[in-house]
């Protein structure tokens, strides 16, 4: 099984995120589960979302402490808390940053594997808004390859009907741009 975290801020769709990538994972044969884990949050606030996904039924419903991927949607999130918490050892942590790996490493003390992608810059070219869920998504299929690009075009359709095509794009533009160091 591998279990996910992603952690962002309210408006900018971590949920989603999570929602996106299980659904995928459920159209390509997989089970799958998505959930958010808030309170009475506001746009802007920090959110935390959660995904498994196996290849067999999950009856797990607890919140998830030691994720095999965290993802950061927002690089502002850095600065108030440890996405790193739990990861275990052999994870990926995958952050929305301008900054290089090296940079990343050494801010966050992190040994482990990290990717990284600009998608705010993406984000902002590709959709007009510096709404990164979607580049994201294209970062953590780069990263882990536990879905296809292709395998996420029916549900981003699904979820952005004619806005779809532009999160694709930014999908795809992530997912090429996304530096894997392990």
């Amino acid at each position: 099984m591998l279990e996910m975290r992603f952690h962002g801020r309210g408006g900018q769709g971590a949920v989603t995120s999570a929602e996106l990538v299980a659904r995928a994972a459920i159209d390509s044969g997989k089970y799958a589960t998505a959930f958010p884990s808030f309170g009475p949050e506001r746009r802007g606030a920090p959110v935390v979302a959660f995904a498994r996904v196996d290849d067999q039924p999950i009856r797990l419903r607890s919140k998830i402490y030691n994720p095999d991927v965290v993802i950061v949607l927002d690089p502002s999130l850095l600065d108030i808390a440890n996405p790193t918490e739990g990861l275990r050892e052999d994870g990926l942590l995958i952050i929305n940053s301008s900054h290089d790996v090296e940079a990343i490493r050494k801010r966050l003390g992190y040994k482990g594997k990290i990717a990284v992608v600009d998608a705010s810059r993406i984000a902002k070219e590709v959709i007009g808004l510096p709404i990164t869920n979607t580049t994201m998504v294209g970062a953590l299929v780069k990263g882990t390859s536990l879905l296809t690009v292709e395998a996420l075009i029916g549900p981003f359709q699904d979820r952005f009907g004619k806005i779809a095509a532009r999160n694709i794009e930014a999908m795809k533009r992530a997912y090429a741009e996304t530096n894997v160091n392990h």
